[in-house]
């Protein structure tokens, strides 16, 4: 099976000259691609655990998904043009934070919280940057909280530290947010603007939804403590 790597120059226009330059750059992009998965792979196994350990000891599972992915070339070497950075690999590892993506769909609000800082609390989880779009959220009603974290890979003959950006949502964050990201790409949009504002105005209403879907956990987790 191709890879996107391999579909991006097997399907393109414009045929690479293949020299031995050229088979070096693409072999050094596949490692780094390898590499970048690895790391995807020691955070998705760290929530793992943390979700078998709440289960054990607290009956219950925060973590409802976890997802993830990592970005494409196309949309690598895009994001390096835009800002203006030099095309190589050591500048992808050096500049790109999110190149690896984690996404992690918690049942409450609550949940985010507690698993997020149990997360970085690991010793070998270095946090380099957080965006709390649930406290914040983006002006188009958007909610999530995402951070950057940093965790060593241990390959056959090297340690490689590497950047992983991670998104904990709710269930009903990332419904809105799946359905809102397909809605922005459809091009027979005839009233963007009414499209836009009732979008906001059902974030707002899950987001309502989201705080008292806690306050009745809490209700009842309450009432478990008293009996």
């Amino acid at each position: 099976m191709e890879n996107e790597l391999d579909r991006m120059f097997l399907h393109s226009k414009e045929v690479p000259k293949i020299d031995d330059e050229f088979i070096k750059y693409f072999n050094n992009f596949r490692e780094y691609m390898m590499m970048y998965n690895c790391a995807i792979k020691e955070v998705r196994t760290k929530f793992e655990v943390l979700n078998a350990d709440f289960s054990v000891t607290y009956k219950r599972n925060p973590i409802e998904m976890i997802k993830s992915r990592v970005k494409s070339p196309q949309s690598i070497f895009e994001k390096l043009q835009r800002k203006n950075l030099e095309l190589s690999m050591d500048s992808i590892l050096d500049n790109i934070s999110d190149v690896a993506g984690v996404r992690v769909i918690c049942s409450f609000i609550d949940d985010i919280y507690e698993v997020a800082e149990m997360l970085v609390s690991q010793d070998d989880v270095k946090l380099l940057q957080i965006k709390d779009y649930i406290k914040n959220p983006k002006t188009n009603g958007y909610r999530s909280y995402h951070m950057i974290i940093e965790v060593p890979v241990f390959f056959a003959r090297k340690k490689q530290n590497i950047k992983v950006e991670v998104q904990l949502r709710t269930i009903a964050m990332d419904f809105w947010a799946s359905l809102e990201h397909s809605m922005k790409y459809k091009q027979d949009i005839i009233d963007t603007d009414y499209v836009v504002d009732e979008l906001k105005k059902c974030a707002d209403i899950i987001a309502s939804t989201d705080l008292k879907m806690q306050e009745i956990n809490n209700a009842i987790n309450k009432e478990k403590e008293i009996v």
